[in-house]
């Protein structure tokens, strides 16, 4: 309860968990308070399970484990994904979590030493850091199945339950047993689907492109002098140049960051409607009034088509050549459905070997399904 009711995780309550998704689906507008507290309740179902099997650990390695899941995504900026690095260039969310476990910490007297070595990787029970971070935790056995509900794409819902039900450790390592195997290929797979269908949906890719261009767009005016209206907190990310070895070093920066929220993006953009900067001004009104760009997808390279997606934004919209690339401009994307060079998930035969799910007879997951998907896209403004 000391983590919970501290003002920088009640902060997540404001962070939304799906960033621009809502502007997709609508009822997409649930928070990275929601997950954690989720997150936080399945680790302790998992933790409990483990001990009914014989695998010991203590009642303090059991909070720590939940604490560590309870504070995994702290860290997590202004609609969460969607502006990783555009505030804090070169620093990940992980990255930034881990900084409020250190300083809460210190300001508790040691309190999370234990969440902190579990959130790190480095405590010498390895099952609990796989139980928050590996290809089978807690945290995509919560988020897939919130989103997929907020969201109402049914193809996220997972059978977590069974999963849950059927983790064991083996030599230190969290493992499932086989005859839960269709469980876990149900899960990878509803990942996958999940991603293609909301998380890397062509207009949420549009909108979060949209977001991060207008921050990019106040951050080049504000450190050219001009005046912009923010929050305190923005103004100092705006008007500084904070990157990842500066943030890191020193603790003003951490304060800073936990007192941002979707708020002060939001209160912005609203604001920055009528700059007099046309760039700005038309950036802004694309988000406020949804009148996102138009995105294309697809498996071939799509920079034939910028040319004459460029004259049409000069002719139609009066955008100056140089600042073209706000509003034309081509990406790639990519999502892994099982990454079989990362922590793989092992499945406990019963004749008592070892495999990689996708080693296993008939399965579903194979070398194929691990390759990792790669799309072009290309974002433009309405002809």
């Amino acid at each position: 309860m000391q983590v919970i009711e501290h003002p920088w995780f009640q902060r997540l309550r404001h962070v939304k968990q799906m960033g621009m998704a809502s502007l997709v689906y609508p009822g997409a507008v649930h928070t990275r308070f929601h997950h954690s507290l989720g997150a936080c309740h399945l680790m302790g179902k998992a933790l409990d399970e483990l001990r009914a099997k014989g695998v010991e650990f203590s009642k303090e390695e059991c909070v720590a484990a939940r604490l560590a899941i309870l504070m995994h995504d702290i860290g997590h900026g202004p609609f969460s994904h969607a502006l990783e690095y555009s505030l804090v260039a070169g620093v990940t969310h992980e990255t930034i979590s881990r900084l409020i476990m250190v300083r809460i910490n210190e300001l508790t007297g040691g309190l999370l030493s234990k969440t902190v070595q579990i959130f790190q990787h480095t405590y010498p029970r390895k099952y609990l850091h796989q139980l928050v971070s590996s290809q089978l935790d807690v945290d995509r056995m919560d988020y897939l199945n919130r989103d997929s509900f907020y969201t109402g794409v049914s193809e996220g819902v997972i059978g977590y339950d069974r999963i849950l039900q059927m983790l064991t450790v083996r030599e230190d390592e969290l493992m499932v047993e086989e005859k839960a195997v269709h469980s876990v290929e149900k899960f990878i797979i509803a990942r996958r689907l999940m991603y293609w269908q909301v998380y890397l949906h062509k207009t949420v890719l549009g909108a979060e492109n949209l977001i991060n261009n207008i921050l990019r767009r106040a951050k080049y005016l504000a450190q050219n002098g001009e005046n912009l209206f923010c929050t305190p907190a923005l103004h100092y990310f705006l008007y500084n140049k904070v990157d990842g070895e500066n943030f890191k070093s020193d603790p003003a920066h951490l304060e800073l960051f936990c007192q941002l929220d979707d708020a002060d993006i939001v209160s912005a953009i609203k604001v920055w409607q009528t700059h007099h900067d046309f760039t700005l001004s038309l950036l802004c009104k694309m988000m406020i009034e949804r009148k996102l760009y138009k995105v294309m997808l697809s498996s071939a390279p799509l920079d034939h088509m910028l040319a004459e997606k460029q004259e049409i934004a000069m002719k139609k919209y009066g955008i100056l050549p140089e600042d073209l690339y706000y509003f034309v401009f081509t990406g790639t994307t990519s999502n892994n459905t099982y990454d079989i060079n990362d922590e793989n998930i092992q499945i406990a035969m019963k004749d008592g070997s070892v495999r990689d799910i996708s080693e296993v007879e008939n399965a579903l997951v194979n070398q194929t399904l691990a390759r990792p998907v790669h799309k072009n896209y290309i974002c433009y403004l309405q002809g």
